[in-house]
């Protein structure tokens, strides 16, 4: 059975300005599967396609789907938000062009990708 795109980890960092700025959607479990927008959002819309091709490739090459590491989490989480937020983000997904889910997903990935970043230039200074 084919994987789905919402079994695996995706992670979502800025780009700097030397490789072209924007933002990269990697997948830790995919090796080389990747892809890039100019927003979070557009990143994991194009992760997404990259994930579908990286999946054919591995069906043509006769190679197994790699499995997804296991959390024990569900992957699924409910937030209450306050209405005024909730109506900013539904703006901003109609603006993108993208789901609720999606803006979330690529907000929050791009808010731990920064985090990140930041602790590990704080860990070689």
């Amino acid at each position: 059975m084919k994987p789905k795109f919402e079994d695996y980890s995706i992670e979502i960092r800025p780009l700097t300005e030397e490789e072209g700025g924007g933002f990269l959607a990697t997948f830790p479990d995919l090796p080389g599967c990747m892809a890039d927008g100019e927003t979070p959002e557009e990143a994991v819309i194009e992760a997404k396609d990259a994930f579908e091709c990286w999946m054919e490739a591995q069906k043509e090459w006769g190679r197994e789907y790699p499995k997804p590491t296991v959390s024990g989490m569900s992957g699924k989480f409910v937030q209450r938000l306050p209405k005024s937020l909730h109506a900013k983000l539904v703006k901003r997904a109609k603006q993108e062009g993208v789901s609720l889910n999606t803006l979330v997903l690529a907000l929050i990935a791009e808010g731990i990708g920064k985090h990140e970043k930041k602790r590990e230039q704080a860990a070689f200074s």
